[in-house]
């Protein structure tokens, strides 16, 4: 699993993306995680799926609001990540209303959610391999915080906690 010091995997994320106001698609696109993370502050939150109930009630809402307060606190980019593909993730996304606010990243083969350790086995319940949920702060590509939450926790991982640590 990774670590507080470790540098985030060399991996590739979709992002699903449309033009404002005629609706048309120009994703998903590919984004590059190390080329990503260069030189900025990235308040990082993953999770098992999109549209899931803790997910869409608390996790992703959290961080939109808490949106202005992570930018005052030195957060240049907001990533969520799940082990879903990008056209789900950009539905997500117009759902939560994260525009300019949250990077919604699909894994959808599970790259990056297994090249740092945190996969969550699901397929007892009919979802396969899926993403921990849990939250990091990463400084130009290293971690510098990690919050791994525990089976069916939302304790740790929220955006109040990685507020309080991007203070410092």
């Amino acid at each position: 699993m990774i670590k507080v010091g470790d540098s985030l995997p060399n991996a590739t994320l979709m992002e699903y993306s449309e033009v404002e106001g005629n609706g048309c698609s120009i994703g998903p696109n590919p984004v590059d995680v190390h080329k990503a993370c260069a030189g900025k502050t990235i308040a990082l939150f993953a999770l098992p799926g999109a549209f899931t109930p803790t997910c869409s009630a608390k996790h992703v809402p959290g961080y939109v609001n808490h949106f202005d307060d992570l930018k005052k606190a030195g957060v240049d980019e907001i990533w969520c990540v799940s082990v879903n593909d990008a056209f789900v993730m950009g539905a997500w996304a117009r759902d939560q209303k994260t525009d300019g606010k949250v990077r919604m990243l699909g894994d959808g083969s599970a790259e990056f959610t297994q090249a740092v350790g945190l996969t969550l086995d699901l397929n007892a319940r009919g979802m396969g391999l899926r993403s921990n949920r849990y939250s990091m702060l990463v400084k130009d590509g290293k971690v510098v915080s990690l919050n791994v939450e525990g089976p069916g926790k939302f304790e740790v991982s929220d955006a109040e906690t990685m507020l309080k640590q991007a203070r410092g």
